[in-house]
């Protein structure tokens, strides 16, 4: 009994420990989710504008233009698809719950239906997990990063999204698709796959009361030129910020419910130690009462 009693105090102690990682980790979560929403957030005030700009400047091309995909408005057009391209955004670590797995579950059910041979498609994993898991299945990929700051800037994610906005103008591809999971709350994410190129969403009815005029310098087309891969590449940004909240959410929420089932063990492991204690100290006085009424 005595060896069952240290066993279970050894559990208890190492069960104590783990909560107490497990819970350094979910405030650590906590820390960058709070930050990671405040840059979601700031972040679709800039896309809004960016937006309402673009959309007025060519709002009235779109229905001429970019319907044969003349100049800058190429990337408006869209062209018959021989070859499309998935960035697919991943964490670099674990312990973030179902994050990982529910994105690369779907994406790949979506290839596997969409295509019948690897030529069709290009994908470009932001993140070990992804990295490592289309690598396993011998699945190619075009482009990788690894190592993404819990709070990435443009900067380092500039070449992976700029080579695939390239990629696209090149023609290696006729559709860029960003597959990720979106943040709903610190609770719930959900799987997306947004269309970032080509450029289809501009409607010009969101801006026929915008009453704006702009002076262009050098000229319009020069400026769209350069807008437009901008603007691409900056809703490529989006949803890896977006992605990223969610892998804070999910590591938060993963670390809570650690935390939460270690307190479980612990006190069923106290109970079972009481009990266990209790049944000794009572064997104990038995044994004395026993030999002191063998002494009589």
């Amino acid at each position: 009994m005595g060896a069952s009693l240290n066993e279970i105090k050894t559990r208890i102690a190492s069960t104590k420990k783990t909560s107490q990682i497990t819970g350094a980790m979910q405030m650590v979560s906590a820390a960058k989710l709070t930050k990671s929403e405040t840059a979601s957030r700031e972040f679709q005030n800039y896309a809004t504008k960016v937006r309402e700009i673009l959309t007025h400047m060519v709002a009235s091309e779109i229905s001429s233009e970019v319907s044969n995909g003349k100049g800058v408005f190429a990337m408006l057009n869209k062209r018959p698809v021989k070859k499309t391209g998935y960035i697919v955004i991943t964490s670099d670590k674990g312990l973030v719950g179902g994050y990982n797995s529910n994105v690369l579950k779907q994406t790949l059910g979506m290839i596997a239906q969409d295509h019948e041979h690897k030529d069709e498609y290009a994908i470009f994993a932001i993140g070990s997990v992804g990295s490592d898991f289309f690598r396993a299945r011998g699945m190619d990929i075009a482009y990788e990063l690894r190592g993404l700051a819990d709070q990435p800037s443009f900067d380092e994610v500039r070449k992976i999204v700029s080579t695939a906005v390239q990629m696209y103008q090149d023609e290696v591809f006729d559709a860029l698709y960003v597959c990720y999971n979106h943040h709903i709350n610190s609770l719930t994410h959900q799987y997306r796959v947004e269309k970032m190129l080509p450029i289809s969403d501009l409607d010009p009815s969101e801006v026929e009361n915008l009453q704006q005029s702009y002076l262009l310098e050098p000229s319009k087309e020069e400026i769209l030129e350069a807008l437009l891969p901008q603007y691409a590449e900056s809703l490529i940004y989006g949803a890896i910020i977006d992605a990223k909240t969610a892998e804070h959410a999910s590591g938060m929420t993963a670390m809570k419910t650690a935390t939460d089932n270690a307190s479980n063990i612990i006190n069923d492991l106290t109970i079972q130690y009481n009990r266990a204690r209790q049944g000794a100290i009572t064997q104990e006085i038995t044994e004395i009462v026993a030999g002191a009424a063998a002494l009589e």
